[in-house]
């Protein structure tokens, strides 16, 4: 089996999850090539495990100050561009197609009549799952992006959907985690305003990632580089995490066990749907603006629920082989891999007592 692996570039969520299938991949001896596109070549790192890679530039969506620009999303994108290396993208050589909400890898598999299995939480959205600011534009642009044959949905719970775990590639630690250490991730978000959003709580270490040239150090907020492999390991060894409302980052702290506080991109329908999941499911607090007094309810009472996820990436690639050219069932890997699920009391509170016995959930078992 040959496989063209389309990725959406536009976050780091999509490539996280990318290369926790390239393993699976490789361990099954299953010959596969990537296509990137939403941003600019020179934009990603850490690009090792996926070997000699394509860049395109398919879509990308813009914001700025946490919020959905659609006219610059527009200004910026070219459909001529798009078109073109959508009829130029030859699949022959290509047994099948997963794409990870990629637009011209999906809408080739489409053009050239190849079977395209979609890989990833937008999919999610296919079925009954909570969402908010929903409407008729995002419900196209689910839609149609980056159409499938075959949907296999991330979520963190299945809500009585055929929809899977997360693929949540975590680095763990035999370290107990810092207590004042928070990990920052907010893209979508002004510098300034990240800064000013967090200099009041001098109590706490705030580590925050982002395109910076070097490291820089001030005083209780530390600035760093964009790297895959520093952040696993800053992330292991805080308390809790700060971030915009995406899918990976806020699935790889579930995992972890720390506390989560998220701001969702405002007029994006998936990040505002994430935000209001994990309330309903009592695994963060959100904010719809950069505040100070949530931040400051959220350090001291804010608190974890850690689940256990199988390895969802080589379930997905066994249930490939088992299934070859039989995809469109994909209940028995939904049901297989929820059985194997388990969530956990956890105590991140300072103010609390030392650690409860770990407790499975049952309510995460499907019914």
């Amino acid at each position: 089996m040959k496989i063209l692996y389309g990725v959406q570039g536009t976050g780091n969520g999509h490539i996280t999850r990318a290369r926790a299938l390239s393993k699976a991949f490789n361990k099954a001896n299953i010959e596969v090539d990537y296509l990137f596109s939403g941003r600019d070549k020179d934009k990603f790192f850490d690009m090792e495990p996926f070997g000699r890679w394509q860049c395109k530039k398919g879509l990308t969506f813009i914001h700025k100050a946490g919020q959905l620009s659609i006219p610059k999303t527009i200004a910026h994108n070219s459909l001529r561009t798009l078109l073109r290396d959508i009829r130029t993208l030859d699949l022959s050589g290509y047994d099948l197609v997963v794409t990870d909400f990629e637009p011209i890898t999906a809408w080739a598999a489409k053009r050239q009549n190849v079977t395209c299995i979609g890989v990833g939480h937008q999919y999610a959205f296919y079925s009954n799952v909570p969402r908010r600011g929903d409407n008729i534009m995002s419900r196209a642009i689910m839609r149609h992006f980056a159409p499938a044959d075959v949907h296999l949905g991330l979520h963190w719970h299945h809500f009585d959907q055929p929809i899977l775990p997360p693929i949540a590639e975590v680095h763990t630690s035999k370290h107990a985690p810092e207590e004042n250490k928070i990990v920052v991730y907010l893209g979508f978000e002004s510098h300034d305003d990240v800064i000013r959003l967090l200099e009041p709580f001098k109590n706490y270490l705030f580590v925050v990632y982002g395109p910076y040239e070097k490291y820089q150090n001030y005083d209780h907020i530390q600035l760093k580089p964009l790297s895959r492999e520093g952040f696993q390991r800053d992330l292991s060894s805080a308390s809790g995490v700060i971030c915009n409302a995406g899918f990976e980052l806020a699935s790889e702290a579930i995992q972890l066990g720390k506390k989560l506080l998220v701001k969702p991109l405002q007029g994006q329908m998936e990040q505002l749907s994430n935000a209001r999941a994990l309330e309903e499911l009592s695994l963060g607090m959100t904010m719809d603006t950069l505040e100070q007094n949530k931040v400051a309810h959220w350090l001291k009472h804010g608190h974890a629920k850690q689940v256990a996820y199988p390895d969802v990436a080589s379930e997905i690639i066994q249930w490939m082989q088992e299934e070859s050219g039989s995809w469109k069932n994909t209940q028995k890997l939904s049901d297989k891999l929820w059985a194997q699920v388990k969530a956990f009391k956890t105590r991140s509170d300072k103010a609390e007592q030392p650690q409860e016995p770990v407790i499975p959930d049952e309510s995460l078992q499907p019914t």
